[in-house]
């Protein structure tokens, strides 16, 4: 949760239109209570299954710390709370795009495909890639191009994230009923599905260094983090039905892996944030006012020059 929420901080950190400090943390705020009231719930209606894992047992619902009744109420107050709070003081489409988390999240992934299909963690994979799409939002009241790639580095990461967690764990996801990959089609087909997304994964999360709107450092840290992804997935992949350790250290790094990148991305954002419009944005919107004949011939002459110099780039 803590990294969901980071990743919409850098989305609302990276977006072109730059928030005011208050209303940026109210917006953090709001899509940390959102992200906790879906945890809630999720946690409300998976009690159940829940009492039968060890890794879950000790939540609060299943150790009788809070009955089923107070989560549930806690969770759609806060729920509903966050949404208003982030309409009110942001924007709608951002809440909108929360709003659509949080239902997603619990009805679709949580009451659904959670316990109906292994192919629950790819499709349930939206919910958590929607935190940086909605930092982006809070911040200008708009969806680019460039949100997206971050939504789809995110959606693929989260298989092979979670693959890896439930192939040490398939034992419980098999008596709570659960149909997790490994569980129903066993320790080399997931793996091999681990590194195929791994695999994917490692040119997508080079698009934002690639189309321009990320710069060298990001550019050398997703080059850099992903060879070592697709290593530790390949490794993985190759190591014997006995070794539990190469299934730890991938998922361990695959939370290091996403942090680094969007670590890389604020970093460069905010090495970048006294420096002039981003060349490719420059060039774009010269391009649309040449278009428009709102410039003379000789600063139509100039917009030219700095779109051949934004294409080399």
């Amino acid at each position: 949760m803590l990294l969901a929420v980071f990743t919409a901080f850098v989305g609302l950190v990276i977006a072109p239109d730059h928030l005011d400090p208050l209303l940026g943390l109210i917006a953090i705020v709001a899509i940390a209570a959102g992200a906790g009231a879906a945890g809630a719930l999720n946690m409300w209606y998976d009690a159940d299954i829940d009492a039968l894992m060890p890794r879950t047992a000790r939540r609060p619902i299943p150790s009788g710390r809070i009955s089923r009744g107070e989560a549930l109420a806690f969770g759609v107050i806060l729920a509903c709370s966050a949404v208003a709070l982030l309409a009110l003081a942001l924007n709608v489409q951002a809440a909108a795009l929360l709003a659509f988390t949080i239902f997603f999240y619990v009805v679709v992934y949580t009451m659904w495909l959670k316990r109906q299909t292994p192919q629950n963690i790819v499709i349930g994979g939206v919910a958590g890639a929607l935190p940086p799409v909605i930092g982006w939002a809070a911040a200008t009241g708009d969806i680019g191009p460039e949100p997206l790639i971050l939504f789809l580095m995110i959606f693929m990461w989260t298989p092979p994230h979670f693959w890896a967690l439930s192939l040490n764990r398939s034992d419980e996801y098999a008596r709570a009923g659960v149909p997790m990959l490994p569980v129903i089609a066993g320790r080399a087909a997931t793996t091999r599905q681990i590194l195929i997304y791994s695999a994917l994964l490692a040119p997508i999360s080079v698009l934002p260094w690639l189309l321009g709107f990320a710069g060298p450092i990001y550019g050398a840290t997703a080059v850099a983090c992903g060879g070592i992804f697709v290593g530790a997935a390949l490794q993985l992949d190759r190591s014997s039905t006995a070794d539990r350790k190469a299934a730890h250290r991938l998922f361990a790094f695959s939370i290091a892996y996403l942090f680094l990148l969007f670590a890389a991305l604020l970093i460069g954002s905010i090495s970048n944030r006294g420096s002039s419009t981003p060349s490719w944005r420059a060039a774009s919107a010269c391009s649309e006012l040449a278009q428009a004949e709102v410039f003379p011939s000789a600063l139509q002459t100039a917009c030219n020059s700095t779109s051949s110099s934004a294409d080399e780039t």
